[in-house]
């Protein structure tokens, strides 16, 4: 017996919160309820009652995606030839609309540089925006509000100066490194970014291969465009990868996905911490208001329910990264880690790892850049260093960078946007980016005067510029807070 043929016409009539249908290249899935637990947010799906949502899913989605959040029970049918209300036609392959090749075709930008040509990590970022459509771009470039974290956690790296010893004997360095018993070819992984089809329709598997053809493991975000199953199943049997995990307001559905990602065996489970609600993105979101007023829609939500996702808990605390820990089993790093209290508060709480990040300047802007606050764990909690494993991200743009960050403690770096960007090339482009990264890390490595990273070490490095910036303690040196009379 086929699937069930429905109309245009009787899909519009389903397109209220309560009851909701969306067609989605062909297939009519019925999204009733859906909205307030979608991970995006209600605003990104509900102008989409009733209506062929097609062309902004493929642009961020697999086509599997939808069956595995909703389910087969929620699919009702496919919709009749002669079409619905969309804009985009809903029987087209969705391998054949990428953002990507999309952008292209807009801007004749297809005429690229040639990848072996690309010898930086900034001239991806050059790049990138011909090569994006700008939605993507908007929402992959963008920070909060200023941006001034942003740009800090780049520009701190170069207020660090090495001290190159000489006469070592640095024939040849490696830039390996072990941890947990698995060794990888460098101390580089990705920054767990949602929605890598934004840059290549490949997107996380693109990742998977490319940074196991490099012998590097994956960090899978929870936000994915492609199913873990699939991200996994791109990897070579048994190869390493971490999983980033949102703690989702429903607990059942935080528990549900607990138990697909270690019956996968993770090395690690990430949980981010530093994103209680979401922050005010003036990139992206000017873009979406003039999008609003170039379709003439007007938006009536909130502003306090804009700035939370359902994927996300504010109500995330101590407790629940220990009850994480007994559930799965798994080491557990707390992600989003900003100052030296927490950093030994995670290890307290039996954490494996930390993982120090201010969500690549997207979360508060003008908190601390993440080199800053390796520099607060070493002044107020180094002792920590010796028993977890510390990845860090934000601002990482050359292999000296990443020995900087070596030097000062760190087990592993993680690479977010210039991955991204130089994702637009697919996995051709990741494992360039990686190579760039490597060989600059190799030839700092040799210049200060060192063979190994276990050679690495805080003295190799000059921090004076930063070093005003450390408080020891977690109270201000001086200031206090006012207690004033409540009469």
């Amino acid at each position: 017996m086929g699937a069930r043929q429905i109309s245009a016409e009787e899909v519009g009539r389903h397109s209220t919160d309560n009851d909701a249908w969306i067609v989605l290249n062909g297939v009519v899935w019925d999204i009733s309820g859906f909205a307030a637990r979608h991970p995006g947010g209600r605003e990104a799906i509900e102008e989409f009652f009733g209506r062929d949502g097609s062309q902004i899913y493929n642009q961020i989605h697999s086509p599997q995606l939808a069956e595995k959040f909703l389910g087969p029970e929620k699919k009702v049918g496919v919709i009749e030839t002669t079409g619905v209300n969309s804009d985009s036609d809903s029987n087209k392959d969705p391998s054949t609309s990428t953002s990507v090749e999309a952008a292209e075709q807009e801007s004749g930008s297809h005429l690229r540089p040639a990848l072996d040509s690309i010898i930086s990590i900034y001239e991806f970022e050059q790049i990138a925006p011909k090569r994006l459509r700008p939605k993507s771009w908007a929402y992959i470039a963008g920070a909060t509000e200023d941006g001034l974290t942003n740009a800090a956690n780049a520009e701190w790296y170069r207020r660090i100066w090495f001290r190159p010893r000489v006469l070592t004997g640095v024939g040849k360095a490696n830039t390996t490194t072990t941890i947990y018993g698995r060794r990888w070819s460098s101390p580089i992984l990705n920054s767990p970014t949602s929605s890598a089809m934004l840059a290549h329709a490949d997107g996380e598997l693109a990742l998977a291969r490319a940074f196991s053809a490099c012998g590097n493991p994956i960090i899978i975000p929870t936000m994915s465009s492609y199913p873990l199953q699939d991200i996994v199943a791109a990897l070579p049997e048994g190869h390493p990868f971490f999983f980033q995990l949102y703690v989702h307001s429903d607990r059942a559905e935080m528990e549900k996905l607990l138990d697909e990602v270690c019956a996968l065996k993770p090395q690690a489970i990430l949980v981010t911490v530093d994103l209680p609600v979401m922050s005010k993105r003036e990139t992206y979101a000017k873009y979406e208001a003039q999008e609003r007023q170039s379709k003439k829609k007007l938006a009536n939500i909130p502003m306090s329910e804009k700035a939370t996702v359902s994927a996300v808990d504010p109500t995330l605390n101590w407790d629940d990264i220990k009850y994480i820990q007994k559930r799965t089993g798994v080491p557990v790093f707390v992600k989003g880690i900003q100052t030296a209290a927490d950093a030994r508060l995670a290890y307290e709480y039996g954490c494996a790892g930390i993982y120090i990040s201010n969500h690549g300047g997207r979360a508060l802007d003008t908190a601390p850049p993440s080199i800053l606050v390796l520099l607060d764990i070493q002044a107020n909690c180094p002792e920590i260093l010796d028993h977890m494993q510390v990845f860090i991200d934000g601002g990482i743009r050359r292999g000296s960078d990443i020995l900087k960050a070596i030097c000062l403690g760190a087990s592993a770096v993680c690479v977010g946007r210039p991955i991204l960007y130089s994702l637009t090339y697919g996995e051709a482009g990741v494992k360039h980016a990686i190579k760039i990264l490597e060989a600059e890390l190799d030839s700092a490595m040799q210049l200060v005067g060192i063979t190994s990273l276990d050679q690495a070490h805080p003295g190799l490095v000059t921090t004076s510029a930063l070093d005003r910036y450390i408080y020891h303690g977690q109270d201000h040196p001086w200031a206090r807070k006012p207690q004033r009379s409540k009469l």
